[in-house]
């Protein structure tokens, strides 16, 4: 018996064909290269921009670490006894005003006696030099004695031999950091300035139902690279406080330009600590070889105790990231991007920590 439709026909109807559920082939696969073309253009693009991208993504991290502090600057009052408030470009301006005057404090503190000191490890290179020439010849390292200018000429320059494009490089790179530097600095400026704007447009891209879960993650992604920013600091200023109390005991001359070496390299984990050592060392040996022997047990110690408990539990504390996690991302980071990877490592860490908890969290 048909079916009565609207308009009153009562003639049966012919059965709709049943839907299939399949799509063609052809489609699929059209779909697919598609796809992958535009990913492999995507990733060219982003192989051939990954140094902007670096600079980027540093400059974002340096906004989210920052940016607990700007919102502290930015709830103060104008006047104690007005009701306007800092606006946001202000309170950065303070806190840039405040981080260069910190470090310009520290540097009047310990300018003059540090001046002092590299003067007087100028003036007496050519001596330590010639010590050095002493203990390889009576070792039977050296054969002859040279001048430091001959050691210097013959000292091996990468890539190159000639002297004018050694200098050459070495401006093009200094020039290149130094542009480096304030292009991160002004994009952290207006990354700060612009974050709420930023922060919006990018809860858009959820789910209503899920923007409160995205927004808990970044205040958590902000509490952590905050925090790592703190961290580095500490690590800093406690590596370079215990190297300049360390070699003042053992009676090293020079002491606070090394320590101020040992503090900068502590910035750089894993590699820079080491590095940082050598010219205590070659100092050292020029005081005596016993001198030299404590200090580099000394370092020997302090490095033991700042990779292994030092750098997990500071940034542990400071961060929340395991002590493993910590040392693996170091290595992968390390094995990526050189100094700049282990740098990025730890907050990178963090981040990823996050994102996997909310990821895997139920729901």
């Amino acid at each position: 018996m048909g079916t009565r439709t609207p308009a009153g026909d009562t003639r049966p109807r012919d059965p709709e064909p049943p839907d299939s559920g399949t799509t063609d082939p052809r489609s699929l696969v059209r779909y697919a290269l598609v796809m992958t073309v535009l990913t492999v253009i995507l990733c060219w693009i982003a192989f051939q921009i990954r140094h902007v991208l670096l600079l980027i993504y540093i400059s974002c991290l340096f906004a989210v670490g920052f940016s607990p502090v700007v919102r502290l600057i930015e709830r103060q009052k104008v006047l104690p006894i007005g009701t306007r408030r800092f606006p946001r470009w202000l309170a950065i301006l303070v806190l840039y005003v405040m981080i260069i005057g910190a470090i310009t404090g520290v540097g009047f503190a310990i300018f003059p006696p540090l001046v002092d000191q590299a003067q007087q490890l100028w003036q007496a290179r050519t001596e330590m030099f010639d010590r050095a020439q002493e203990f390889l010849i009576a070792k039977g390292l050296l054969d002859h004695r040279i001048s430091f200018t001959e050691a210097v000429q013959r000292a091996p320059v990468s890539g190159s031999t000639d002297a004018v494009g050694t200098v050459f490089g070495t401006i093009v790179g200094v020039v290149g950091g130094v542009f480096g530097f304030l292009t991160i600095l002004i994009l952290t400026f207006y990354l700060l300035v612009e974050a709420d704007q930023l922060l919006n447009g990018l809860m858009r891209l959820f789910p209503r139902s899920r923007r409160a879960r995205a927004a808990k993650a970044s205040r958590a992604i902000t509490v952590k690279v905050s925090a790592w920013l703190g961290g580095q600091m500490l690590l800093g200023t406690i590596i370079g406080v215990t190297t300049a109390a360390g070699l003042w005991l053992l009676g090293i001359p020079f002491f606070y330009v090394l320590a101020l070496i040992a503090g900068i390299g502590e910035l750089i984990p894993v590699v820079g600590p080491i590095l940082s050592a050598i010219p205590a060392l070659a100092v050292a040996a020029t005081v005596s070889w016993n001198k030299a022997l404590f200090v580099l047990i000394f370092f020997v110690v302090q490095q033991q105790f700042e990779n292994h408990i030092l750098v997990p539990k500071v940034m542990e504390r400071q961060v929340g990231v395991s002590p493993v996690m910590v040392i693996f991302s170091l290595l992968i980071g390390g094995n990526l991007l050189g100094i700049l990877g282990v740098l990025l490592a730890v907050p990178t860490a963090a981040i990823i920590q996050v994102l996997f908890n909310e990821v895997t969290a139920g729901e």
